[in-house]
């Protein structure tokens, strides 16, 4: 089950509310008391933030309804994230998404609604999300199935750092899936792959290479 630890600062997610990464003092004092164990006083204090349209109040409170520490669990979770989600806190989109899902939010699995929040997400920059909405795409899994929608999203994921995006999108390249089939570009993706740690990534280059001085 999908359970987060409450957010102190936006979990490298882009509120555009606050694009500071520093919690407010408000914010900061509410963690301390959860974290001490004072969940009524930590309820209290973000309630108050919630009043005063912090999202990252009403992400925490969400998280507090699923973690058990105050009751309703996901029913009372749902409205607390869409808040925060549609105040512009990614972190909130990303996870509407796994709950929807996992049939957390509805008691069965619903990829279309899981979709929709991921390319929120996506488009709001998170680069977990990306990879979910680009892969929504390749498969139709949630989504109508998509080849340059899945190559525009595993770029931007592969761009982001995410060595199996980089690897994905070069292989599209590769291949001419979804883009116009560019070796150099596949090499330049299974190299930054490689060098974030894909050891499949690293066969690719020296295949590409080989494959280049043969003339192939």
């Amino acid at each position: 089950m999908l359970v987060r630890r409450l957010a102190v600062v936006l979990l490298g997610a882009v509120c555009v509310a606050a694009a500071s990464a520093q919690p407010s003092p408000a914010v900061r004092s509410a963690v301390d008391a959860y974290e001490a164990g004072r969940i009524d006083e930590a309820r209290r204090q973000f309630e108050r933030l919630s009043r005063d349209s912090v999202p990252v109040a009403d992400y925490n409170l969400g998280v507090m309804h699923l973690r058990g520490d105050l009751p309703g669990g996901v029913a009372k979770a749902l409205p607390r994230l869409q808040r925060a989600a549609d105040a512009g806190f990614v972190t909130a989109m990303f996870d509407l998404g796994r709950l929807y899902e996992q049939g957390l939010a509805t008691g069965r699995a619903d990829l279309a609604a899981a979709h929709r929040w991921y390319l929120r997400a996506a488009e709001a920059g998170s680069v977990d999300a990306q990879v979910e909405a680009a892969t929504a795409f390749y498969l139709g899994r949630g989504a109508a199935r998509d080849l340059a929608q899945a190559a525009h999203w595993y770029r931007e994921a592969a761009k982001g750092g995410d060595a199996g995006a980089q690897y994905l999108i070069a292989s599209m390249y590769e291949g001419g899936l979804g883009v116009e089939r560019d070796l150099r570009l596949a090499r330049y993706w299974y190299d930054a792959a490689r060098r974030n740690g894909d050891v499949a990534a690293g066969g690719k280059v020296r295949e590409l290479d080989a494959r280049a001085a043969a003339g192939g």
